[in-house]
C-alpha cells in the first residue's frame, strides 16, 4: 500500500477544497492515486448532496447580470441552509458564476441549463463539485431574464433582494439610468407587481375587505382616545373604480358643491382636484403593491410611472415599463421548525 504523506494530503486540498480528513481517506482508498483520489471527492460530494436532500434551504444571495449593451439581464436566487454560508466568499462566487451562465445560456430552466457544457463538464457537475466543498445544501433555485429596449437591474446591498426593469423606449441610452433608479425604488419599496391591472378581481375584494375591517378596528380605538377617526374608503383599487364609479363619484362632487353654494362656473376649476383626491383616497392597495402606482422613493410628490415619462420627455424620448421581476431570498419557502437541543437528541437517538 502506498504512502500517504502530508504533501499528498495538503495537494489534493490545494486541489480541491475538500476537508483535510475527506482527501487523506481518498488518498488511501486510491492508494495514492492523485486523479483517482478526486474522482472519489468528486463521487463523494455528489453522495453528499443527496444525502442533504431533505434539509431546507431558505438562506442564501440573490444576483444580477445585465449586458454591456443594457439589452438583457438575468436574475437568479441560489439557496444555502444558513446565512453564514451566504457569506462566505466561494458560495458568493459560485452565485455570481451561476448568474453569468444563466444569462449566457439559451435555457429557460434550472435542469437545461446545469444540461449545458460547461468547463470540460456539465454546468450541473461543476455546480455540484462547488457545493460539496461549502459542506451543507445548496440550490439554485431559480432564475428569469428579461430582454428589450432598455434592461438593468439592482441587488441591494445585502444580497437579499434583487430587481430588473425593462423599459420599451425610442432613446434606449437616454433610459438606462432610469431603469436603475427605479430598480433601486422597487428593491426598497416591495411592489408584488407592475400595475394594478396585474391584480385579480379576487384578490382585490379579500384585500378590499380586510382593509377596511381594519381601519373600522382602527378607529374604534381612536375614538376612544378621542382622536380624529380615519376615512373608510369605498374602494382600495383603480380596478374598481369604474366608469360607472368615476361618473357617481364627479356627481357627488358636484352636489357638495351646489350645497356649499359654490358658483357652477368655478366648478369646472374645483371638480378635477376633488376627483384626483377621490381616485387617490380610493387607490391605497395600488400605491402600496403595484409599482408604477407608487409614490417615487426619490420624489414621492410624483408616482413611478410619473418618474419615467419625466425622464423621457426631458430627453425627448417616450418610454415605458414592459417588465419587471423582483427576487427576495427564501420567498414563498416554508422552513421547518427549529428542534430544541433535546428534540433534535431524542430524534438522533430514537428516543
Amino acid at each position: 500500500m502506498a504512502e500517504i504523506t502530508a504533501k499528498m494530503v495538503k495537494e489534493l486540498r490545494t486541489a480541491t477544497d475538500a476537508p483535510m480528513m475527506d482527501c487523506k481517506k481518498a488518498l488511501v482508498e486510491a492508494e495514492g492515486d492523485m486523479d483517482r483520489a478526486k474522482e472519489i471527492l468528486r463521487d463523494k460530494g455528489i453522495s453528499k448532496a443527496a444525502k442533504k436532500g431533505d434539509r431546507v434551504a431558505a438562506e442564501g444571495l440573490v444576483d444580477v447580470t445585465v449586458a454591456d449593451d443594457f439589452k438583457s439581464a438575468t436574475i437568479a436566487e441560489i439557496n444555502s441552509e444558513t446565512d453564514f454560508v451566504a457569506k462566505n466568499e466561494g458560495f458568493q462566487n459560485l452565485v455570481k458564476e451561476a448568474t453569468f451562465h444563466y444569462h449566457s445560456s439559451s435555457s429557460t430552466t434550472i435542469d437545461d441549463a446545469h444540461g449545458e457544457a460547461y468547463k470540460e463538464k456539465t454546468f450541473g457537475e461543476y455546480f455540484t463539485e462547488q457545493t460539496s466543498k461549502i459542506g451543507e445544501k445548496i440550490v439554485s433555485r431559480r432564475f428569469t431574464t428579461l430582454e428589450g429596449d432598455v434592461v438593468n437591474g439592482y441587488v441591494h446591498t445585502n444580497g437579499r433582494v434583487g430587481v430588473l426593469i425593462a423599459i420599451e423606449t425610442d432613446k434606449p441610452e437616454a433610459m438606462v439610468k432610469t431603469a436603475k433608479d427605479v430598480a433601486m425604488h422597487a428593491a426598497a419599496m416591495g411592489p408584488i407587481t407592475l400595475s394594478a391591472d396585474d391584480f385579480s378581481d379576487e384578490f382585490v375584494a379579500e384585500e378590499t375587505k380586510g382593509r377596511i375591517e381594519a381601519i373600522k378596528t382602527e378607529n374604534e380605538e381612536l375614538e376612544r382616545l378621542g382622536k380624529p377617526l380615519k376615512n373608510i374608503p369605498q374602494f382600495i383599487s383603480r380596478k374598481q373604480l369604474t366608469d360607472e364609479v368615476i361618473a357617481q363619484a364627479e356627481a357627488d362632487i358636484k352636489e357638495q358643491l351646489k350645497a356649499e353654494r359654490k358658483p357652477e362656473k368655478i366648478w369646472d376649476k374645483i371638480v378635477p382636484g376633488k376627483l384626483e383626491r377621490f381616485i387617490a383616497d380610493n387607490t391605497s392597495l395600488d400605491k402600496e403593491l403595484a409599482l408604477l402606482d407608487q409614490n417615487y422613493v426619490m420624489d414621492d410628490s410624483i408616482t413611478v410611472a410619473q418618474a419615467v415619462q419625466n425622464d423621457a420627455k426631458k430627453a425627448g424620448a417616450t418610454a415605458k415599463i414592459v417588465g419587471y421581476i423582483r427576487y427576495s431570498v427564501g420567498e414563498g419557502i416554508e422552513k421547518k421548525a427549529e428542534l430544541s437541543f433535546a428534540e433534535e437528541v431524542a430524534a438522533q437517538t430514537g428516543n
